[in-house]
This record gives C-alpha cells, sequence and structure tokens, in this order.
C-alpha cells in the first residue's frame, strides 16, 4: 500500500477540497484534525486526531507518511506549530513536507505575514524535502470582509487596496498535484484571474446578497497598509486561477451560503 499522504488542517476552508482532491486522484490520505471523526463519515481514508498547539497525537499522526500538506494554520502560533510538526516529521523519518504561504509575506510587515514568512524559513531549513506554494487571498475571505459588516447601517472598505482573489479549490488541486509530485522547493506563485479594487469587490458582495449599503472608504494607517495598497499582495503575473470572484459568488448563492 502508497505511503499516506498526511493532511493538517483537514477539516479547515483549504484542507478540506485538499482532502476531496487527493482521493479522486487515489491516493491515500490521512486526515488530521483535533476533532474526531464524525460517525457519518465513511469516505476512504485514514483519521488522525491531533492538536498541533500541544503536540498531542502528532508523533502518532506523522508516522509511516510519505507526504505532509501543511494547511493548518493559526495567527498566533503558526512558527511554533509549524516547528513542532517539522520535528515530529524528522522523528518519523523524512517525509515530503509541502507548505501552503501567501503571496506579499516577504514584503508586507504585517504580524501574520510574518509569522508565515518565519515558518517558510524553518520549512527550508528543516532538512526535510520540502515544497512551498504562495497563493493571493482566498475568493472566502475577501467576500467576508464585507459580509461580517451585515448589522452595520454602512459597509467599511479599506481604501486604495487591491485584491486577486482565487478560488480555494483550485488552490486544492495545485496542493495536490504537489503532493503527488517530487519536492519542487518554492514553486511560482498562484494568483486569482483579476485584480480588482476592495471596493469593487464588497460592491459585487453586496449586489450577490441582495443587499444595499453606502461603501464608506476608509484609509489605514501604518507601514503594513501602506504595503498593501502598493500591491504588495498581488501577483499580476501569476494570473493562473480561472474561477472570477463574481463566479464565486454566484455559486455561493445558488447554495445558500450568501
Amino acid at each position: 500500500m502508497d505511503e499516506p499522504v498526511l493532511v493538517t488542517g483537514a477539516t479547515g476552508t483549504l484542507g478540506r477540497p485538499v482532502v476531496d482532491r487527493l482521493l479522486a486522484d487515489g491516493a491515500a490520505v490521512r486526515a488530521m484534525s483535533r476533532r474526531p471523526r464524525r460517525g457519518s463519515d465513511d469516505r476512504p481514508y485514514e483519521w488522525a486526531v491531533c492538536d498541533l498547539a500541544s503536540g498531542v497525537g502528532l508523533d502518532a499522526a506523522v508516522r509511516g507518511v510519505g507526504t505532509i500538506v501543511h494547511c493548518a494554520t493559526n495567527a498566533r502560533n503558526d512558527v511554533a506549530t509549524t516547528r513542532r510538526l517539522i520535528e515530529a516529521a524528522r522523528r518519523a523519518g523524512t517525509p515530503h513536507l509541502v507548505y501552503i504561504s501567501i503571496v506579499g509575506v516577504d514584503r508586507v510587515p504585517f504580524p501574520y505575514y510574518d509569522s508565515k514568512l518565519a515558518a517558510e524559513r524553518l520549512v527550508e531549513a528543516s532538512g526535510l524535502p520540502w515544497t512551498i506554494l504562495r497563493t493571493t487571498q482566498f475568493h472566502d475571505l475577501v467576500a467576508t470582509m464585507t459580509l461580517v459588516q451585515r448589522r452595520l447601517p454602512v459597509t467599511l472598505v479599506p481604501a486604495g487596496l487591491r485584491f486577486q482573489p482565487v478560488e480555494v479549490t483550485e488552490v486544492a488541486g495545485r496542493l495536490a498535484e504537489l503532493a503527488q509530485g517530487a519536492p519542487s522547493g518554492r514553486v511560482p506563485d498562484m494568483g486569482g484571474p483579476e485584480v480588482r479594487e476592495a471596493r469593487d469587490l464588497a460592491a459585487s458582495t453586496l449586489g450577490a446578497a441582495g443587499r444595499r449599503r453606502r461603501l464608506v472608504p476608509v484609509r489605514l494607517p501604518g507601514k503594513a497598509f501602506r504595503a498593501f495598497r502598493e500591491g504588495g499582495i498581488l501577483a499580476p503575473d501569476r494570473a493562473v486561477g480561472t474561477v472570477t470572484f463574481e463566479e464565486y459568488l454566484e455559486g455561493r448563492a445558488k447554495a445558500g451560503r450568501l
């Protein structure tokens, strides 16, 4: 039997479609989560209960795997959990470590981005075979920035910011491809098909949700948001995603999720 691919954060926004794509490809999969497997889940994969924050269950989760796709993330302890995962992987052997990161982590001085960049450095220096993919923001995140303001009389929009949203299932497909291939180091970035103004994206989200709100631009201070406004999170030369933001919104609306 082939060595399984371990997916950390397997029940998360990215982890779920990564697991789905690997299974569709016929790969052996071990899904890792802090929560027990649901009794109604009869899909053909292994399940590992593990808390990366404490390390409980981690050695058992990584034992015998050939590849680890590290989708689990936490803004408060990304570096610590990645270090803990690497140490456990070393004890288990030399699995291929595939890490998902963000376009602009080396250009935007933002705390979460700083932690992702530090985690990248740990992966690179781990002694394990590795692959790192950076992507632009997921459609879900960009839409949520507007939808979470649904109780406000207006919708606040970060002035001067542009995004290049990408469909999470396309990212999952790329990660699954990388996980089933040879270690490749830092691979080319992956961006969505369009660079769009934050105001334009907010208006599209409100329209798809059938809501009318006045859009109020807010200029956010500091070096990080200056770097955001300068395009630090964009990859216009890597617009390889195909699903547009409007197509994403249409699909979410049909599913009753707006």
